[in-house]
């Protein structure tokens, strides 16, 4: 039966995918289904930005291994950047009227910023794609009783979010993201009570997750332990900013106002979900302390699944299973566009086929999207990683690269082309040096990367005038592009 079940679940998303597709009739409407999304939708679709394989496979290990202060990365950095991203960049970016979020560059300062930046986004999805990709077929392994290997399950997984991705781009995306997270809020609900009745109730949970000290957040050591906390927030809170699901979701809204709301809802609705899947993975260990506390050494990813697959009813393990597949199909469609788009757009359009009519342009994201989905598959077929692992690596990339100069060129006047350069190339520079030498020191290479950035920025910015020349003109940040030819 939860098989079966399953298999109908991704015929109705198929189903909706296709039916979005329907709406889709230029470049634009598939990059950010047209700029017509109402605030339900929005929120949604921000929402299920965050909430993938990694939030309910991911962090709940994690906290369950490591307490608190474990995901400080996610959920505390992931959901701070979506509300962050609302506050502070949803209005000055809306207004803009861009593409993609590596259009800014082009606009605020030159093609060679642009190029940067838009390879440093795509490659940054390469570990967050793969993670839903592992955990697509994690699930299929498991609710196969074993039938379906990872292997040939992240390959179906594959198969079916391209396909209906590749027809319905943003629409698809946003519609499914809809109806997914209505799966997820009442699935994790449901399961979180139907799991507290067997250990005495939420109260008990986390009455022994606390005296366990797994509720404890902020380091109590000296700065040895704060730097890499800090680190590791910051990494998701900032270096997520200039992603291009983000931007998608902000500039798909209907109006500014829309786009500021939705994104603050999302993620603050990220933020309380995130806190089930671990209140269940701890209850595990709570249920079955032998059982799961091997488990949890072996492969904690699977504490979740084992627990709803040996200890609850079929109807259960059809409600979670179901959120589940809302969950890492949702956050997979969006994390596979995403780049997509970015990559047509800001390098294949400006630097290989620099005269694309609309239809061209919407042929050439959807080959892109496949052959992005042969990478990422790759990837994940041959990865080690855990899929939190995954997720919280993809963002140093951008934190170093992308981040200095898109605040500082919404915030700063005085930023420039140069500025922009020094803060890329001493990011990435010093970033990389580190990850080679001293991976594992106090000091994170993504922190040090992120210093050095901000120091290019002001330093590169300034030169001009500290040597008695004239600073190049400003751009600003406001300026509109024509939108794409319908």
């Amino acid at each position: 039966m939860l098989l079966w079940f399953v298999i109908l679940y991704l015929l109705v998303s198929i189903g909706i995918g296709l039916y979005a597709a329907t709406r889709v009739h230029s470049a634009r409407d598939f990059a950010v289904a047209g700029r017509h999304l109402p605030l339900p939708i929005v929120t949604a679709t921000v929402f299920a930005t965050w909430f993938g394989a990694e939030t309910v496979l991911g962090i709940s290990a994690t906290f369950v291994k490591e307490g608190m202060g474990g995901v400080v990365a996610d959920p505390f950095g992931a959901a701070l950047c979506l509300i962050l991203a609302g506050l502070f960049f949803a209005n000055k970016l809306y207004r803009m009227n861009l593409l993609t979020i590596g259009d800014f560059y082009r606009v605020r300062y030159n093609r060679a910023v642009e190029l940067i930046a838009a390879v440093c986004i795509v490659v940054s999805y390469l570990g967050w794609v793969s993670a839903q990709i592992m955990a697509l077929g994690l699930v299929f392994n498991v609710v196969s009783g074993g039938a379906v290997s990872q292997e040939m399950g992240m390959v179906i997984g594959a198969l079916i979010v391209l396909t209906y991705t590749t027809f319905g781009g943003m629409w698809s995306v946003a519609l499914l993201d809809f109806v997914q997270m209505t799966v997820i809020m009442c699935g994790m609900l449901f399961i979180a009570w139907f799991v507290s009745g067997m250990t005495g109730g939420v109260s008990a949970v986390v009455s022994h997750a606390e005296a366990a000290g797994k509720l404890d957040f902020f380091p109590k050591g000296d700065y040895t332990q704060w730097v890499p906390f800090i680190g590791a927030w910051l990494t998701m809170m900032l270096g997520s900013i200039p992603q291009q699901d983000v931007f998608q979701r902000i500039t798909a809204a209907k109006n500014q106002k829309t786009a500021v709301r939705g994104s603050v809802l999302g993620g603050s609705l990220y933020f309380i979900f995130a806190f089930v899947p671990m209140f269940l993975a701890y209850s595990a260990t709570l249920v079955d302390p032998a059982v799961f506390g091997e488990l949890l050494e072996q492969d904690s990813q699977l504490v979740l699944p084992t627990l709803i697959l040996e200890h609850t009813p079929v109807f259960a393990q059809v409600i979670f299973f179901g959120a589940l597949l809302s969950a890492i199909m949702s956050c997979s469609s969006a994390t596979l566009l995403a780049p997509s788009v970015a990559f047509t757009e800001n390098i294949l359009k400006h630097f290989v086929f620099k005269h694309m009519s609309d239809r061209e342009f919407l042929r050439a994201m959807r080959i892109t999207l496949w052959c992005f989905g042969a990478v990422v598959l790759s990837v994940a077929l041959n990865s080690e990683l855990s899929i939190f692992k995954m997720v919280e690596s993809a963002y140093k990339i951008t934190l170093v690269a992308a981040f200095t100069p898109l605040a500082f060129g919404l915030y700063w006047k005085r930023a420039n082309t140069q500025g922009a350069l020094a803060a890329m190339v001493m990011g990435l520079s010093s970033w990389m040096l580190c990850e080679v030498f001293e991976p594992s020191a106090i000091w994170p290479p993504q922190l040090i990367g992120l210093l050095f950035s901000i120091t290019g920025m002001v330093v590169g910015s300034l030169l001009p005038n500290l040597m008695g020349e004239h600073a190049e003109p400003h751009r600003h940040p406001n300026h509109h592009i024509a939108p794409l030819t319908e």
